[in-house]
């Protein structure tokens, strides 16, 4: 549509032509989270981005296969090798079991993405769901003389590997650098050099979750699910692989390696990563205080809060930013968007709202409809590049002076014709709540509302106006409310 897509791609650093491998077919794949804490504001960003992406490839109108996974086994998520059972220690703390633990997580995960309007992924596969097929992983790379078996646990041998390949260059990383960076971790002695990682882990009589082996009882490496579950539902080479910006390395290093030590081909085309969220300029973390969960932006309990806000105003300050640009939380920021975000929800329901008149006398105006088709493209544009939100939300903005200069019949909608006055509504619609995913929020108070249209019917029973009276008894009625005329006061009930 208009001028193609571009992609930028992690494993080149440039942006390209986005042509899938079995197009109008896309397969893309995102890390999804582990399930033994709240979801943080780096993992909405993270999703909220590939929701666009999965959005905007649907609009195009490819058939799009998006799996997004649950690591549901928490070990080994600091380190390649190090590292603590986070869901086995959460259970023990609150004598639960450990999928009680992931059940918790999972549910609140998926509340949050429903608040932040996101469509739910094609497949959410678990990490536990697939150990066969991890163990079989293990056992090809074996065979392929690209692991090795140490007391119990399995690594992948990188310098084996990087006989034939190249480790390291989708992170840029050079294994000479990471050799004399390695830090001493657990079970460091069993490997054969430090940059090698664990493939399947030798687990401790108390160690919660594990499961049989041909190596023993164990567990699998922290990157291994994501490598198998890419492969079964998409294939050993398919189009999008991604996630945020720390899982470059070592992570999607380690699953880029596996898939060709197991395959023989790169297994994905186009690698995308989000890019960190800052507050104040500073970057967010829980150990400097400024990390905000999601339902302490909607409450504003929060000692950097000066208020509320509501997802949408959040949804719509992320898409503000590329995905790939350091995005920055302020409450000036939000308060800005919060802005930003009902002048386009009004600007929604002005479009809804507004009607073609053909007027006979009326000429088309070439000069302005041009301009309008030329707003229209320019949404398209902003998308293709790379899915610059940010450029994109610029244009519906210049788009929307147009509209309401047709409300305020400063401008007839006649002049424009009635072919670009359709392209208009459809293009402004469309993109504000397919493509962005924005929606309306529902925040009036209706008891509010009522208390006010009591007082008017109060003040109307005063004067005697009763034909207001009845009016506005008759309208409440047929929304379900009765008035009821008490010795009190004057209340309502519903209407039973």
């Amino acid at each position: 549509m208009l001028n193609a897509l571009r992609v930028q791609n992690s494993l080149t650093g440039k942006k390209e032509l986005f042509e899938p491998i079995n197009a109008p077919f896309v397969g893309m794949y995102v890390c999804g989270p582990t399930v033994y804490s709240d979801v943080h504001l780096g993992n909405v960003r993270t999703f909220m981005s590939f929701d666009i992406i999965y959005r905007y490839l649907m609009h195009l109108g490819y058939k799009v296969r998006y799996v997004r996974n649950i690591t549901d086994v928490g070990h080994l998520v600091d380190d390649a090798d190090a590292g603590e059972d986070k869901i086995a220690k959460k259970a023990k703390l609150e004598n639960l079991e450990p999928m009680e633990i992931v059940q918790r997580y999972t549910e609140d995960f998926h509340r949050v993405m429903d608040q932040f309007n996101a469509l739910p992924p094609s497949i959410e596969p678990s990490a536990t769901g697939h150990i066969i097929e991890q163990i079989e992983m293990v056992k090809t790379l074996l065979d392929n003389g690209l692991a090795y078996e140490s007391n119990g646990s399995v690594y992948f041998d990188v310098n084996e590997y990087q006989k034939k390949n190249h480790y390291g260059k989708l992170s840029g990383r050079k294994i000479e650098e990471l050799i004399s960076h390695t830090r001493d971790l657990d079970g460091q002695d069993e490997k054969s050099n430090n940059v090698d990682f664990a493939l399947w882990k030798n687990a401790s009589d108390n160690h919660i979750m594990k499961w049989p082996s041909p190596w023993g009882m164990g567990f699998p490496g922290w990157h291994l699910e994501c490598t198998v579950m890419g492969t079964k539902y998409l294939g050993k080479t398919f189009d999008i692989h991604g996630g945020g910006m720390d899982l470059k390395f070592p992570h999607h290093e380690c699953e880029l390696a596996q898939s060709v030590g197991s395959h023989g081909v790169d297994p994905v085309k186009y690698w995308i990563h989000t890019n960190m969220l800052t507050v104040n300029g500073q970057k967010m973390s829980k150990s400097l205080g400024n990390s905000f969960l999601p339902r302490e932006l909607f409450s504003g309990d929060h000692d950097l809060l000066d208020r509320p806000y509501s997802p949408m105003t959040v949804r719509f300050f992320m898409l503000q930013s590329h995905y790939a640009s350091t995005l920055d939380f302020s409450n000036d920021a939000l308060l800005a968007a919060q802005k930003g975000y009902k002048k386009l929800m009004n600007g929604l329901r002005t479009v809804r709202n507004l009607q073609f008149i053909e007027e006979a006398e009326i000429q088309i105006n070439e000069k302005v409809a041009d301009q309008i088709n030329q707003l229209c493209d320019n949404c398209y544009r902003a998308m293709n590049d790379d899915f610059n939100t940010a450029l994109t939300i610029g244009h519906l903005f210049n788009l929307l002076k147009k509209i309401n200069s047709i409300q305020t019949q400063n401008l007839k909608s006649a002049e424009i014709g009635k072919k670009t006055f359709d392209r208009m509504e459809t293009t402004f619609s469309s993109f504000i709540t397919e493509i962005l995913g924005l929606k309306e929020e529902n925040n009036i108070n209706s008891e509010g509302l009522l208390d006010v249209l009591i007082e008017i019917y109060g003040q109307a029973k005063r004067e005697k106006d009763y034909d207001k009276v009845d009016e506005i008894r008759n309208q409440l009625k047929e929304q379900g409310i009765v008035l009821k005329d008490m010795k009190s006061g004057i209340d309502w009930a519903y209407e039973e």
